[in-house]
This record gives structure tokens, sequence and C-alpha cells, in this order.
């Protein structure tokens, strides 16, 4: 299955950053592939098992499912509905301590096509919007971080 990652490092502590990372109230003020996101099933918070619907900003909708979440380190979700073109999703956040306070945040997607005999054409394009997405994900969440002042509106809530 095809892999995209990318990784950024972010001047900013590792559980705090973590935390405004998995913060919806918050998630749509920094991260620009979402145009709507809400918990399934009167969940309240991410934890193991919940299910988010998710709303892209292409317009594309999905279902995932938590399968880790261990705080301040890693959060993972899989799809349990999605796209058509899509037959298995599955996406990562990991959060390293860095240098100086910072945090080296990896994000990572993994993904199947749905038909074998499209994936030569398919797949590389997928891979490179993804790219694309996880690469701007990144750079909202490091200004989300680093100059919007997110952080701080976390501990006054």
């Amino acid at each position: 299955m095809p892999v995209v990652e990318e990784s950024l490092q972010i001047r900013a502590p590792q559980q705090p950053l973590f935390d405004l990372a998995q913060d919806y109230q918050l998630r749509l003020r920094w991260d620009p592939f979402l145009r709507d996101m809400r918990f399934l099933h009167d969940a309240r918070e991410a934890a193991v098992g919940v299910h988010v619907w998710v709303k892209a900003w292409t317009g594309l909708t999905m279902v995932v499912e938590y399968v880790t979440l261990d705080r301040p380190e890693t959060v993972a979700m899989r799809m349990v509905e999605g796209p058509l073109f899509l037959r298995r999703f599955a996406g990562s956040w990991r959060f390293h301590p860095g240098p100086g306070g910072s945090t080296d945040v990896i994000f990572r997607y993994v993904f199947e096509t749905r038909w074998p005999w499209l994936r030569w054409l398919l797949d590389p394009v997928i891979r490179w919007v993804f790219g694309r997405d996880i690469r701007e994900r990144l750079r909202g969440l490091k200004r989300g971080a680093e100059e919007s002042g997110l952080l701080d509106l976390r501990g006054t809530r």
C-alpha cells in the first residue's frame, strides 16, 4: 500500500501540541484540510474506538475510527466509511520531543485504491494530493502553535 509521510519541527512542547492537534473546537482554526468535523455516537472527545465524521476541503467526507491514542506521542485512525475510490485508508500523527523544547511532528497516510487495474494511474495522483494536504496541515499546525496563539487559547477554556 502506498505511504505518504512528511515531518516538521514545531516550536512548542510535545504535550500541549498534541492536545492542540486533537482539540476539535480549535481544529478548524488551524487545519486547512478540514471544512467540518464532528464526533459520532454521542462521543465528546478522542478515544480508541470513537468515530469521527470529517469533511475535507474537496467536499469529500469520511468516517474514521480512532485505533490508537497514546497521549502525548501517537494518534492513529482508520477509515470506516469513505470515498468510493479508496478501499482502505489510515492516518497517524506522531509527536517526538525535539531540541530546545520543540516537537518533531510526523504525519503519515497509508491508502489502497479500490481498483487494482487503475492503481498505476490513481495511486500517483492520490499520493501527490495527499502529500500536498499533509504538508499544508503540518504548516497549519505550526502557524496555529507558533503564531496564532492557539496553545494559549487551550489553556483558557
